[in-house]
Formats: C-alpha cells, sequence, structure tokens
C-alpha cells in the first residue's frame, strides 16, 4: 500500500500563513496555529474596514454640504431637495469639494436649489 506524502503541501500552506502574519506581535508571527487565527481575523477586519470607509466619506461629504448650506441660510435635505427638482446631478462627493473649494459657486447652487423649490 502507498503512502500519501503531504509534507510539501503542508509546508507550503503553513509558510503562506506565516508570510501573511509577518510582523505581527509574539508568537502571532512565529507559532502556525496562533498565525493562522491572527490571519484570518485581520482578514475579517480589513474587509470591514472597507465597507467602513465608504460609510466615513459618505458622511464626511454630507457634514461638509450640511455646513455649506448652513452659511447658505439652508439646510442640507431642503438643498438636496432643490437640486434634484433644479436637475442638477452632481454627487455628494464633488458637491463637497465644491463647497470647500470655491463658495461662490456653492451659493450658486444654493440659489439654484432655492429657485427650484
Amino acid at each position: 500500500m502507498a503512502r500519501i506524502k503531504r509534507a510539501i503541501m503542508t509546508h507550503k500552506r503553513r509558510k503562506k500563513i506565516l508570510r501573511l502574519a509577518k510582523g505581527y506581535y509574539g508568537s502571532k508571527s512565529k507559532h502556525f496555529k496562533m498565525a493562522k487565527q491572527a490571519v484570518y481575523k485581520s482578514g475579517l477586519k480589513a474587509y470591514i474596514g472597507r465597507k467602513q470607509r465608504k460609510r466615513n466619506f459618505r458622511s464626511l461629504w454630507i457634514t461638509r454640504i450640511s455646513a455649506g448650506c448652513k452659511l447658505n441660510g439652508m439646510n442640507y435635505s431642503t438643498f438636496m431637495n432643490g437640486l434634484k427638482k433644479a436637475g442638477v446631478d452632481l454627487n455628494r462627493k464633488m458637491l463637497s469639494e465644491i463647497a470647500i473649494s470655491d463658495p461662490e459657486a456653492f451659493s450658486a447652487l444654493t440659489a439654484k436649489a432655492k429657485a427650484a423649490l
């Protein structure tokens, strides 16, 4: 009966995990069992972080737009409603950039939103 020899694949798998765990504190970078748990957990947190980054940026953009609207005597929700009724298709990222870099253009957008209401 032939022996199953899997040492090469086992060594390759463990080496891959330990390479991913390089730089981790203590035995998490040295011992396979601890490294496997740490790599799994860090992968989960990285996945969650990529989703949270999108949420955080959207809330930042909304805060910036809201601050720009308040300077022009309007609140965020009526501004967005007015822009939609006026047919202005700018996303929140671009609106926040306009609010920061070009306040005159943003005040023109608020005037357009007020006129559409």
